[in-house]
């Protein structure tokens, strides 16, 4: 039987009252501390036992080669995983010659907290050794947000009962020994030593140096250690490094009463260009800088940072304690995965586990930014900033497979296409719909004109030229784009998927209208007059299948057509699908992974009515399987949005618990940052109804019978906006900023210094009847 981890339901924090071994690895990525740029899982600091070792840079990764047992024209010939660089958490500790190792002797108590408040993660534990030496240690971890190469550890040893010899050994080791995940797709390629030793400096002179490089790649990754030690007279400190492991021995003796005080300071650095001894000095000259303010001035700093965060992001939500312990872990780590980034991407696990290699999908834009954009929006530019700086692998891919414009990989970690499975890979060109959706909705948020031009234009001109070279006018004047694969990854390779072809119509009608508002810009492109006529061309006579016997839309055209899969056949055993039958049966069937048509009702709301988004919704909901973690928030959207409250609470419920109850069984090698921020988009988007576009944020507010109160809080155009949600009424307030006109269930209002309050009317009973494939249906939700 699988277990799941435990946690204590709290407001601010997640805290594990007992160890509990055979879920090591999910508490191990739950307790992932990171800062975008550096991502250091949960582990024990003494090493062992574990789930999976992880100590991550964002980007750095090492190649292994793709094989095919029948290659093809366009095949990526080799993949990136992330590489578990140098790991800087190791604290062994020996109580009289015996290692302190849970697993033996006798735990009393053991502890582990995460404050979301704080920043960090502290472990307690009261443990004997098997001889009877009985010792207390606490330790309490942080990855910096203020020093982005930093990350801390202070670590206290106490003798209980009576005088112990203690040993501590604080290291950085590289080349650590993994272990499989399993035949999971999504689980990651195990690598092989994938760190090159280039200079090992032993902290003879206080600062411990690493330096390697990765074996295929040629990234060069350089870690650095110092501590301050605290201990009682007598107490010794040593020394040594050799090979792929560098040590700092501490050995005392403990009275009762005089704890061994040690705070380790660690920090990184890679570059694929700067030379061994810059490197060397980069991470020499952070750990300077974290010593200046000590440990107490980097967790004053660390608070005082989430304090920001949490005064301009924070979600109340009365009625629910799960939940709302849920949406604050999926705020908090959110944040971990993009506070640092400078230019890097967010991948589908974050720094927090090495599923999906590391790589990161189109996922980031479509539900991680939305977020970012409302709450960080500083995390939002650094992400599609990245996607810029890989523009000329993109333009390359595209020539390659004889496209113009730019065809952005479906999976990556560098920019280059990871995916060696072209139908659910290459075919699925909606993703380059999705970073322009980012591009316009980032732009639309912040009014970052600068950004527009800087790195929005680029990115929708060289979008919109690829559609231009996907579709075609067919005989009737209708523009189609055939072949592709849109979010629904059981259906493959199919022509005229509605998702794509809308995301595509916004994409060409946005480039227009950019390149129009910046025609110097748009000309040093080679945009032209006519180019932006073509592309409104081809948006206005974009194709949009429907259904007249159903009244419907097909997901794709002839979707509905299809035989539907024998749902009553299939036990519980079989999902997902995608482990225990062939691809071939999916794509030919009925059966959906995923939102995808309900997905398109989301973003573009604006091309259904809402019988049209009724009859939609109900139809799909009976095929929709939700093997991937990316549906449930969408789906939670769209029934609050039509009316059936009660199922969008469920679905609210599977988002937000996706990870803290290990949902999908997979939280071992990382949590889902996009079904993480779908908590937030169910109960904003969803609950809240908050649309935005086109210089207008507006808000249909509606509450299941589980949620009493709802209060959130987003930034739009340079104003803080407070939006609280009771049964009977919706309270606006304006905390910073100028005055923003709003739209409450369809009436504008302006909202100056005074609060507004608008009634909420009553939700209408849906004429729908509603249900999903047998065996599928979201779990009820318990709220208290």
């Amino acid at each position: 039987m699988i277990q799941h981890p435990a946690f204590t339901v709290e407001p601010w924090s997640v805290r594990e009252c007992r160890l509990h071994l055979d879920v090591l690895a999910q508490t191990e990525s739950v307790f992932a501390l990171s800062n975008g740029h550096i991502g250091l899982r949960g582990n024990l600091e003494e090493g062992e036992p574990y789930g999976q070792p992880g100590t991550y840079l964002n980007s750095v990764y090492d190649l292994r080669p793709l094989p095919y047992a029948e290659a093809g024209y366009g095949y990526p010939e080799s993949g990136q995983t992330v590489v578990n660089v140098t790991n800087g958490k190791l604290i062994r500790l020996l109580v009289d010659d015996e290692p302190f190792d849970v697993r033996y002797g006798t735990l009393h108590e053991h502890e582990r907290v995460l404050d979301m408040r704080a920043g960090t993660l502290t472990r307690r534990a009261n443990w004997s050794s098997p001889t009877g030496g009985q010792v207390r240690v606490t330790s309490t971890r942080l990855v910096s947000f203020t020093h982005r190469a930093v990350a801390a550890i202070l670590y206290e040893v106490e003798a209980i009962d009576r005088p112990r010899r203690v040993v501590v050994q604080s290291e950085l080791v590289a080349n650590e020994t993994l272990g499989s995940l399993g035949g999971d797709p999504r689980a990651a390629s195990v690598l092989e030593s994938p760190l090159v030793l280039e200079e090992n400096v032993p902290a003879k002179d206080g600062v411990a140096i690493m330096v390697h490089c990765t074996r295929s790649s040629g990234l060069r990754v350089a870690a650095a250690m110092w501590h301050d030690v605290d201990g009682p007279e007598g107490t010794r400190v040593e020394a040594e490094g050799s090979g792929d492991v560098s040590r700092v021995t501490v050995a005392t003796q403990l009275e009762p009463g005089r704890p061994l005080r040690l705070v380790k300071l660690f920090s990184y650095g890679w570059s694929a260009k700067r030379s061994r001894a810059a490197m060397h000095d980069q991470v020499v000259a952070a750990l300077a800088a974290a010593r200046l303010v000590g440990w107490e001035g980097l967790c004053a700093d660390q608070r005082q940072f989430l304090d920001d965060f949490w005064d301009g992001a924070d979600v109340e939500v009365e009625g629910d304690a799960e939940v709302q312990q849920a949406v604050r872990f999926a705020l908090f780590h959110l944040l971990q995965s993009a506070a640092r980034l400078e230019d890097r991407p967010i991948a589908g696990k974050g720094l927090t586990g090495s599923g999906y290699d590391g790589h990161a999908f189109w996922d980031s834009e479509i539900f991680v930014l939305p977020v970012l954009t409302f709450t960080y929006s500083r995390a939002a530019a650094y992400a599609l900033a990245w996607r810029k700086s890989t523009l000329p692998s993109a333009e390359e891919r595209a020539r390659q497979l004889g496209l113009t414009g730019a065809a952005f990989p479906w999976r990556t970690i560098n920019g280059e296409e990871g995916s060696g499975y072209w139908p659910a890979g290459t075919a699925a060109f909606h993703v380059n719909a999705d970073i322009a959706h980012a591009v316009t909705a980032y732009v639309d948020a912040t009014g970052d004109t600068a950004f527009e031009r800087d790195t929005g234009l680029p990115l929708l001109v060289a979008t919109a030229r690829l559609w231009c070279a996907l579709g075609h006018h067919d005989a009737d004047g209708r523009y189609r784009i055939d072949g592709v694969t849109g979010p629904d990854e059981y259906s493959a390779v199919a022509d005229n998927n509605v998702y794509t072809n809308l995301m595509a119509q916004q994409n060409l009608r946005e480039a227009a209208e950019v390149a129009t508002r910046h025609p110097d810009l748009a000309a040093g492109l080679g945009v032209s007059v006519e180019e932006t006529a073509t592309w409104r061309d081809a948006a206005k006579a974009m194709t949009i299948p429907y259904d007249d016997r159903l009244g419907v839309h097909p997901q794709s055209e002839g979707f509905t057509k299809h035989g539907l899969w024998n749902f009553a056949a299939t036990g519980p055993d079989r999902y997902p699908l995608l482990l225990h039958f062939p691809y071939f049966d999916l794509y030919r069937r009925q059966v959906v992974k995923q939102a995808d048509l309900v997905l398109a009702m989301h973003l573009r709301g604006d091309a259904f009515t809402p019988e049209e988004k009724a009859r939609n919704f109900a139809y799909y909901e009976a095929l929709t399987v939700r093997d991937s973690s990316l549906s449930a928030c969408t789906q939670a959207v769209m029934a609050a949005e039509v009316g059936q409250l009660e199922l969008a609470y469920r679905y609210l419920g599977e988002a937000a618990l996706m990870d803290l109850k290990d949902l999908e069984n997979n939280t071992v090698d990382g949590i889902h940052m996009a079904s993480l921020a779908g908590a937030w988009v169910a109960l904003v988007a969803g609950f809240g109804g908050m649309r935005a576009g086109q210089g207008r944020l507006c808000f249909a507010p509606r509450l299941p019978s589980g949620i009493t109160r709802l209060a959130f809080r987003l930034r739009y155009r340079g104003s803080l906006v407070c939006v609280t949600v009771t049964r009977k009424a919706t309270h606006y307030r304006l905390r910073e900023g100028p005055p923003i006109t709003l739209t409450h269930h369809g009436e504008r209002f302006r909202l100056n210094t005074e609060p507004v309050t608008r009634p909420n009317p009553l939700t209408p009973v849906p004429e729908q009847h509603i249900h999903q494939p047998p065996g599928r249906e979201p779990a009820p939700r318990h709220s208290n």
